[in-house]
Parts: C-alpha cells; structure tokens; sequence
C-alpha cells in the first residue's frame, strides 16, 4: 500500500468512527430525553401510552391515598382545568404534600393512569417547579 493511500483508509477509517460514536451519543440523549406535559394537555392526548414524559402541576388537595402495600401511593396531579391520576411506588419527597407544585416523571398507562418512576416536590413555601407555573397559568388562561 502506497502512504497516499494509508493516509486515505486511515482518514476514512476515523470519519466512521466519529459517525457511529455521534450516533451512539444521540440515541443515549434520546432515551433521557423526557418532556413536561400538563395534565389539560394529557387528558387532550398529546402523549402517548407508554411514552415516557415529565407532568407537572399542583397535588389535588384531599387526593393523596396509600395503597394496601404502604409503599405505593396515589394522588391527582391538577392544573386546575384537568386532573391526572398518578400512582408512584416509592419513597416521596420528604416536602411533598396535598396543594403543593410537583413534577413527577414517568408513563401514561392503557387506563389513563400516570405510574410515576420518579417525583419531585417544591423546596420551599415560595418556589414552585416552572414547569408546574407554566401549566397552572396555561389553564387558568383557557378558562377565562
């Protein structure tokens, strides 16, 4: 082989392996990738059963039952046009309570139920999740 033509399979060969690690590193991002949904925009089926997605809006006061196995709960997630129920097997947050903004990740299952992997809660009395401010004031405008 010729240096000219060691030059150009070697030059090939690192342009293929720059391609398939872009291509390993989009699809390890896409899996991560989870968007926020408010529950008006669930219950209107913009997200698909089993797609994994982010919903955010405020704990329905009152709505926040324990299951017969105490470690799995449920509540309403509301952003006071619609509400989606939310069940979640787990440990919540020790700041997670009825009225307050949450933010949980997870599926919408073929019930129309949201199975939460993951839920997170406001910090304190002023901060609540943008996503869950986004939502409450996206309904609160389709109201009026």
């Amino acid at each position: 082989m010729k240096p000219r033509q060691k030059r150009f399979f070697f030059i090939a060969l690192a342009i293929v392996a720059v391609l398939i690690a872009g291509g390993l590193i989009i699809k390890a991002l896409r899996s991560n990738i989870a968007y926020a949904f408010s529950p008006s925009q669930v219950v209107k089926g913009e997200v698909a059963p089993g797609e994994l997605f982010r919903l955010a809006g405020m704990v329905k006061k009152g709505s926040l039952k324990r299951l017969d196995n105490g470690l799995t709960v449920s509540f309403v997630v509301t952003d006071t046009a619609q509400e989606v129920t939310v069940r979640h097997t787990g440990i919540l947050p020790d700041l997670f309570k009825e009225g307050q903004g949450t933010v949980a990740k997870g599926r919408l299952n073929d019930q129309g139920i949201f199975v939460a992997d993951e839920v997170l809660a406001k910090h304190d009395e002023s901060y609540m999740p943008p996503e869950a401010a986004d939502a409450v004031k996206a309904a609160q405008t389709v109201k009026e």
